[in-house]
């Protein structure tokens, strides 16, 4: 039984260091816009955007099935996701979840994502209105996450894409891979992971060629220095199709059952055009409350002129 956990544990972190050197030696800011299922990046729940998207290292809630599946297996009993995001341009998106426990140490979960971008006018060659036309995208995941020592985790989800607008649409497939570690009675954690793993079925033109996912790999790094009123956190990601980016962020722990929260992402550049007011873009902040199984929490995350985004999520437990 050991060996077989050694062996299994062995071969993750082989896929996942290959993968790893493969999107290191891809990442070129000239493939930015050349990938399919491009929501598929959208970070889904507050409490993590509002520590700057660094969360691959703790995943110690219920969001790590987007951050870092692993995570789930660590969680105890059965755990539920709710999320609603008013992005910029009048986009919204959300995220529905759940965790069952398969005896102490194995999860299964099983999720929605998704992201409606609302109605566009549509209008002939020579700019007369014809309605209006919308387009949305919609994932559904199954994860499933194992403990192997309270202390070492591995998670894996398997991923449906739908893509559609207007009339027009195309499909995916997906996996997402990572693991967990805890260190210092669960003081100091880390993580790795592959996201976005897959292959485009269908696109939008028949018999057109497909293009690949928005393949990333996510490692992270947590920490809880003692005497310290706030818990510090880190991650580095590597997409294929643009430059690496960084996310760091605390998150103060000592006014439980408040939780105040603050990140920065270097992936904020992105958003800055030379206008004024744009030097809080990649910043973001929020705040989190805890009620006996339920925890709700928000982020804002200005995107300079593009707008402000806002998120509320819902995580908890069942009795």
């Amino acid at each position: 039984m050991i060996s077989r956990k050694i062996l299994t544990v062995s071969a993750i972190l082989t896929i996942l260091f290959c993968f790893s050197i493969s999107a290191l030696a891809d990442s070129d800011n000239s493939r930015v816009g050349t990938r399919a299922f491009n929501f598929l990046k959208i970070e889904v729940a507050a409490r993590p955007v509002a520590m700057g998207g660094a969360f691959t290292g703790i995943a110690d809630d219920e969001s790590a099935l987007y951050y870092n599946p692993a995570g789930i297996a660590a969680l105890e009993g059965k755990r539920y996701i709710l999320g609603y995001h008013n992005s910029i341009f009048d986009m919204q998106s959300g995220f529905v979840g759940y965790i069952h426990p398969l005896g102490y140490d194995k999860k299964l979960a099983i999720y929605v994502d998704y992201l409606n971008y609302g109605d566009f006018i549509r209008t002939d060659n020579t700019g007369n209105e014809l309605g209006t036309f919308s387009g949305s995208d919609i994932l559904m995941g199954l994860g499933f996450g194992i403990d192997f020592n309270e202390d070492f985790q591995v998670g894996a989800v398997a991923k449906l894409i739908y893509e559609k607008i207007d009339d027009y649409s195309a499909h995916g497939f997906a996996f997402d891979l990572g693991v967990r570690k805890a260190f210092d009675y669960g003081r100091t954690t880390m993580g790795i992971m592959v996201q976005n793993l897959g292959v485009q079925l269908s696109s939008f033109i028949e018999d057109a060629d497909t293009d690949p996912l928005p393949l990333r790999f996510r490692a992270g790094l947590s920490h809880l220095p003692k005497d310290f009123p706030a818990r510090l956190v880190g991650d580095v990601i590597l997409p294929t199709d643009n430059d690496i980016y960084f996310a760091v962020g605390f998150e103060v722990i000592k006014t439980e059952p408040l939780f105040l929260r603050l990140g920065w992402t270097s992936f904020g550049s992105n958003y800055k055009t030379g206008a004024s007011g744009e030097d809080i873009g990649g910043f973001s902040a929020g705040f989190g409350l805890k009620y006996k199984n339920m925890n709700i929490s928000y982020a804002v995350s200005p995107q300079a002129e593009l707008g402000t985004s806002h998120r509320i999520t819902l995580t908890g437990g069942f009795d």
